[in-house]
């Protein structure tokens, strides 16, 4: 190794550096850590890299969109001569903010909002873009939905909330897709609880009651939410910020809620198609702060089997163990500052 070599080269030592493999920081406009933190993740979610690397191989004369803007700053990640430094993501933050003025300013951004956003956003390019291209191929049936893309691919899950009727114990369930779950979290737990929590069952009943089509009036019921369909990478966004009656705005919840390295679903559906997937944590983006609109966005990654912490252009490796600083506070001072988990990233074990 030559003596300019970077320390993050020096830790991950010359023998283990992943080959083909690119660890770029990405420079800060600002405010832009809410993005450069779940790009990070998302970069590192394998599945998403390559669909978004293959998109960029086929739309080779695009006009410029959110996705042809993220398509190049991938490429330009995973084509970099240097296996380590910094990137500008210029374009992208400008056509984000183009797309969406919510985002130009330079006040801090939620990590969760812009995540929701790019996904569904990126989900309708890929959509109008195939409408486009299949014009002029013939009638059909308009009705049926349209086919999966890469996103509902690797994102997509199903939920099915279940209501039983208490009078004649009928079940209706109905389905919902779902991107991402957003949990609440509670003090000293761990996110298999907070799933737990998730689908555990309420009752409807007062003001509340259900309209049972069996009995063809308002009765009591039961209800539950449940996973039909795992998704390939299972994005869970713990709910840190409320709101909060005395304080007038919202605060950070800084519960410590442990996420395991490993983790599977009991909340499933009984009819769920694969309710034995293991999931493997690929990447969490932390949030470092006191409040929603003040703090940090940094994200850590796992990457050929370790891991490293990117925070804006800086890039670190760190053990394992360090992961436990992100779990939260076990104190009960929720607006103490603190670096916490806020967005989890799970990659089935299945599509490796």
């Amino acid at each position: 190794m030559g003596a300019n070599i970077s320390q993050l080269e020096r830790d991950i030592g010359s023998d283990q550096f992943p080959p083909n493999e690119h660890y770029f920081g990405l420079v800060n406009f600002g405010n832009t850590c809410y993005s450069n933190s779940v790009l990070q993740a998302l970069y590192f979610c394998r599945p998403f890299r390559e669909k978004v690397l293959e998109y960029k191989a086929k739309n080779k004369r695009t006009k410029e969109t959110l996705l042809s803007c993220l398509a190049d700053l991938f490429y330009s990640i995973a084509t970099q001569k240097k296996k380590v430094g910094s990137i500008a993501p210029k374009k992208f933050i400008a056509r984000l903010r183009k797309e969406k003025e919510e985002f130009d300013n330079y006040m801090q951004q939620d990590a969760h909002e812009f995540l929701n956003f790019l996904i569904n956003h990126i989900n309708e390019i890929i959509l109008a873009e195939r409408n486009q291209h299949g014009k002029g191929k013939g009638g059909g049936n308009t009705e049926s939905p349209p086919e999966p893309t890469w996103v509902h691919e690797i994102f997509q899950g199903i939920l099915t909330s279940e209501t039983r009727c208490l009078n004649c114990e009928t079940v209706s369930s109905k389905d919902e897709n779902f991107f991402d779950l957003q949990v609440d979290v509670d003090q000293n737990t761990s996110i298999t609880h907070c799933l737990k929590c998730f689908s555990n069952t309420e009752t409807l009943c007062s003001d509340n009651k259900f309209k049972c089509d069996n009995c063809c009036s308002y009765q009591e019921a039961q209800k539950r939410m449940r996973v039909k369909k795992l998704p390939m990478i299972l994005a869970l966004h713990l709910k840190r910020f409320k709101y909060m009656e005395q304080y007038n705005r919202h605060i950070k919840v800084s519960h410590r809620v442990v996420f395991p390295l490993e983790l599977r679903l009991f909340n499933t559906s009984d009819d769920a198609l694969n309710p034995d997937r293991l999931y493997d944590l690929m990447a969490v983006v932390i949030h470092c702060g006191s409040g929603p609109n003040r703090g940090h966005y940094i994200s850590i990654v796992k990457s050929h089997g370790f891991w490293l912490l990117f925070d804006d252009d800086m890039v670190d490796k760190i053990e394992a163990c360090t992961i436990e600083d992100f779990y939260g506070l076990p104190t009960s001072d929720i607006q103490k500052s603190s670096e916490t988990g806020y967005i989890l990233f799970y990659q089935s074990r299945d599509c490796l």
